[in-house]
């Protein structure tokens, strides 16, 4: 029978020709509606605390909602039904916290910061400077900068590259960082 002709559903009179299905399911909207108004802040604090959000926590509990009102002829208790909203709320927080962990863990890695071009093109100018500077000086002198400071060899290595001493190899460095410091501030 899907019109009742008259009688009761949930302790409310159905008219007749209304159909059970719609009595229910306004009893339905107005159960969820006090529980709404009752219960709604409580249950966005309890996601909020689980999500650490609020955007997301009411979110949460909007979908809830939702859900509990699509499954309202299913509630066997419908007593109970603030105990699956907030069963609802707990679940729905820990698919959003799954969710997150799965996203953070799969996120691309943003590359390294990159010099700008006006950044690169300065360093080559420098470069270029540096290099055209180390061609004025005396021979020795460049050699023993050009190990020192572009092979990165050691005092000893110098000396045996060279064929000359360690302490002449401390002399010829540290007169040609002079001689190379006094070139690149005359050229600027």
């Amino acid at each position: 029978m899907t019109t009742a002709e008259s009688g009761e559903v949930a302790g409310r009179p159905v008219h007749v020709g209304e159909s059970l299905a719609g009595a229910v399911d306004r009893d339905a909207i107005q159960a969820a509606a006090a529980l709404y108004m009752a219960h709604y802040r409580s249950l966005v604090g309890l996601a909020a605390l689980l999500v650490r959000d609020i955007a997301t926590a009411e979110e949460i509990v909007q979908d809830s909602f939702v859900a509990m009102h699509g499954s309202w002829r299913r509630l066997r208790d419908n007593s109970k039904a603030l105990s699956y909203l907030r069963q609802c709320v707990v679940n729905r927080s820990r698919s959003v916290l799954r969710h997150r962990v799965v996203a953070d863990r799969n996120m691309l890695q943003p590359p390294p910061d990159m010099p700008s071009a006006e950044q690169g093109a300065i360093v080559l100018l420098e470069r270029s400077a540096v290099v055209a500077a180390l061609h004025r000086l005396p021979p020795r002198q460049r050699e023993a900068l050009v190990l020192r400071y572009y092979a990165e060899f050691s005092e000893a290595q110098i000396a045996s590259a060279m064929g000359i001493s360690r302490g002449a190899v401390k002399t010829h460095t540290a007169r040609g960082m002079s001689a190379l410091r006094g070139v690149l501030e005359r050229e600027r």
